[in-house]
């Protein structure tokens, strides 16, 4: 694969998980009829997960593959700090603080499992050899 075409994908990925988190903060009061819906919190884990390992596949990178889960935590955290004016977009009390904690663990628990999986694999991408029978070692 052609340098471009790696650099390429892994800005493209990392510019989506940008994205993704501004939508997921924005999502967090949504309610329907009256009722909060946790979309922010599903997104947020399915997002954190596809992204790190279409970054991997992209970019054939370990330090890009991270960089979506890197991303969206600076996001998650620029939105939970106030600004000069007063303004503050992970706020909340009651069921709204409740949803916006389950969205920052929820995203959280789920980059780290996904930057996990991709580092968890061999560089050379050969799994080592099992050893004993298989089962436990028992016999």
């Amino acid at each position: 694969m052609r340098l471009a075409t790696r650099v390429g994908g892994g800005l493209l990925v990392v510019a989506l998980a940008a994205w993704l988190a501004l939508v997921e903060v924005f999502w967090l009061p949504l309610r329907v009829a009256g009722v909060p819906v946790p979309v922010s919190v599903l997104a947020a884990v399915a997002g954190n997960l596809l992204l790190v390992g279409l970054a991997a596949r992209l970019t054939g990178s370990r330090l890009a593959a991270v960089l979506p889960a890197v991303v969206w935590l600076g996001v998650a955290v620029a939105a939970a700090i106030p600004r000069p004016e007063g303004d503050l977009l992970l706020t909340g009390s009651g069921l709204l603080g409740v949803l916006t904690l389950a969205f920052l663990l929820a995203g959280v628990v789920a980059a780290s499992f996904a930057v996990g999986q991709v580092l968890a694999v061999p560089r050379d991408g050969v799994r080592p050899a099992r050893t004993g029978s298989g089962s436990g070692g028992a016999r």
